[in-house]
């Protein structure tokens, strides 16, 4: 379930209810918390269960290659748990059912088809980040105030995606899937990735531009994300080797947090 992973979720949605105005964790953004990080927990698992030929390559010790935890178990487990994620919105609002219902069908076919397409993949997990922030504004009534968030993670994310799809080529080349680095190569990616990234740095100064977040918003971001995001790629184009790729992976995904923390503080 990477439960690092679905605690980023989590936060994302809490983080988006009190920015949309929301001064304590009310029912219905505790309910959306709690739904998030169960969707976000089903999507890994089942995420896992198809990919279970490529982590035998990639990913040889996660529970399914392993031999820890039999595919059908895994799909049991996602599909009890992407039902929970569905049943919990019940009770916040009729958008919020929406909300779940399109990302669990969006989730699913991810891990099932989009995954191996070139850049439908990584746009759609890209998209469902996004989605955490704009589903915590809902469940505290101003889907509006998650705008922002959102398009902020949908551009780290893009980035990350692109980047683990060149970490796990290998293993993507054995299952014929049509990622980036697969159909364009090392430099084309390296590109792309640098790309999404200097767009997403220049983006991240617009608020405090536009009076919407304030200075501790800004020292943060420019600090805590920007200059991480200068070094990561730095680091990406003088070292290619798949450890160090690896280990950038993993800067990114705690550099989340600290993007988090700098939106909190807007």
């Amino acid at each position: 379930m990477r439960p690092v992973n679905c605690l980023i979720g989590g936060l994302s949605i809490g983080i988006a209810a009190v920015l949309a105005g929301a001064e304590r964790i009310s029912m219905p953004v505790a309910l959306a918390i709690i739904s998030g990080m169960l969707i976000t927990a089903a999507a890994n698992t089942i995420n896992d269960y198809f990919d279970i030929d490529i982590d035998r390559i990639n990913r040889p010790d996660r529970p399914l290659p392993a031999g820890e935890l039999s595919p059908k178990t895994a799909r049991c487990m996602a599909i009890f748990l992407f039902g929970c994620g569905v049943f919990f919105s019940i009770f916040i609002n009729f958008y919020a059912i929406l909300v779940t219902l399109l990302s669990t069908v969006l989730l699913i076919a991810y891990s099932a088809y989009l995954k191996r397409m070139l850049l439908w993949g990584n746009i759609s997990v890209s998209l469902m980040t996004a989605i955490a922030f704009l589903y915590g504004a809902l469940a505290a009534g101003r889907w509006q105030d998650g705008v922002i968030p959102a398009v902020f993670a949908f551009f780290f994310h893009l980035g990350r995606e692109i980047l683990k799809d060149l970490e796990d080529r290998i293993g993507d080349a054995s299952a014929d899937a049509q990622t980036f680095p697969l159909r364009f190569g090392l430099m084309p990616t390296l590109t792309l990735i640098t790309a999404i990234y200097l767009v997403l740095i220049s983006l991240t100064v617009v608020p405090f531009v536009i009076g919407h977040y304030g200075r501790a918003y800004l020292l943060t971001v420019l600090l805590g994300v920007d200059v991480v995001l200068l070094v990561v790629l730095a680091i990406l184009w003088r070292k290619k080797d798949i450890a160090n790729l690896s280990s950038l992976s993993n800067v990114l995904k705690a550099d989340m947090l600290v993007g988090l923390i700098a939106i909190y503080l807007g």
